[in-house]
């Protein structure tokens, strides 16, 4: 299946994940004049929660990561390929979240969280190799970029170190590891980092939303704002040179992709810094 917009094609592909039985959408918005420069290859950034990512009219939110806009508007931006992870809609939270959720005001019979591994041999394992094969990419980490939001900043952190040596630069927008934090702690201090890779890091003063309520004590703002301090403190302690980490609090911006659609060209020009 192709559509054009503007002058993107956007190509979907349903891709097989073993270890559920079932298949995932996975969209691929290729740079302009694609077809023509045959003999040129590509960045690739891969976006989590797809369904944001492309068309407010599917989005959660109902406002869009504006991609194909922010690629047109900005044409000093490098030539890329984004590719859109839908996500697990329902099973989200499990699949964004590497460990079991315990620090948490839930009910001790609820159990979630502890699949975001799986996901990620997911990616890394079907995803990206499906689409080094079917499109003209450069696969190494240097050109390799991973953005997530919320929870998919989360799963975006993690796989930035679980799979340094294919990723190369991480847009982490709302981290949220307030919902497993003694864990990804302990992760983060037992694990070397990449000094080459670039981080991108952005959180709004009036983060939180109903959905959070539910799953964290204290304040939320708050919260927002420490996650993304102390992992920018934790990159800097572990390795990674100042100048490599885009550190960015924005007053009164809350948790959704109208505010973080703001900051995409910034955070492409940033990962792609270095690009070919």
């Amino acid at each position: 299946m192709r559509q054009s917009y503007f002058y993107l094609k956007l190509e979907t592909h349903e891709l097989p994940m073993a270890y559920k039985n079932e298949k995932r959408r996975v969209r691929v918005l290729l740079p302009k004049d694609y077809g023509k420069e045959k003999n040129r290859y590509y960045p690739v950034v891969y976006m989590h929660d797809g369904q944001n990512v492309f068309y407010s009219s599917e989005a959660f939110s109902g406002y869009s990561w504006k991609v194909i806009p922010a690629i047109k508007r900005n044409p000093d931006l490098p030539k890329m390929i984004v590719v859109g992870i839908d996500n697990g809609e329902q099973d989200r939270i499990n699949e964004y979240t590497p460990w079991k959720i315990t620090e948490s005001p839930l009910p001790e019979d609820i159990e979630l969280g502890g699949r975001g591994a799986e996901f990620a041999e997911f990616i890394m394992t079907v995803v990206k190799p499906f689409i080094d094969e079917h499109y003209r990419t450069k696969p190494d980490k240097y050109h390799t970029a991973m953005i997530g939001s919320s929870l998919g900043g989360n799963i975006s952190a993690f796989m930035g170190i679980e799979y340094k040596d294919q990723i190369g630069g991480l847009g982490i927008f709302s981290l949220a590891n307030w919902i497993t934090n003694k864990s990804f702690d302990h992760y983060m201090e037992r694990e070397t980092l990449d000094p080459e890779q670039r981080v991108y890091i952005q959180v709004g003063t009036e983060e939180g939303d109903d959905a959070d309520r539910q799953l964290m004590y204290g304040n939320m703002k708050q919260a927002y704002i420490d996650c993304s301090l102390k992992y920018y403190k934790q990159l800097i302690k572990k390795g990674i040179p100042v100048d490599h980490i885009d550190l960015n609090i924005f007053s009164d911006e809350e948790h959704n992709e109208e505010a973080w659609s703001k900051h995409l060209p910034e955070c492409f020009r940033f990962l792609g810094a270095n690009w070919s």
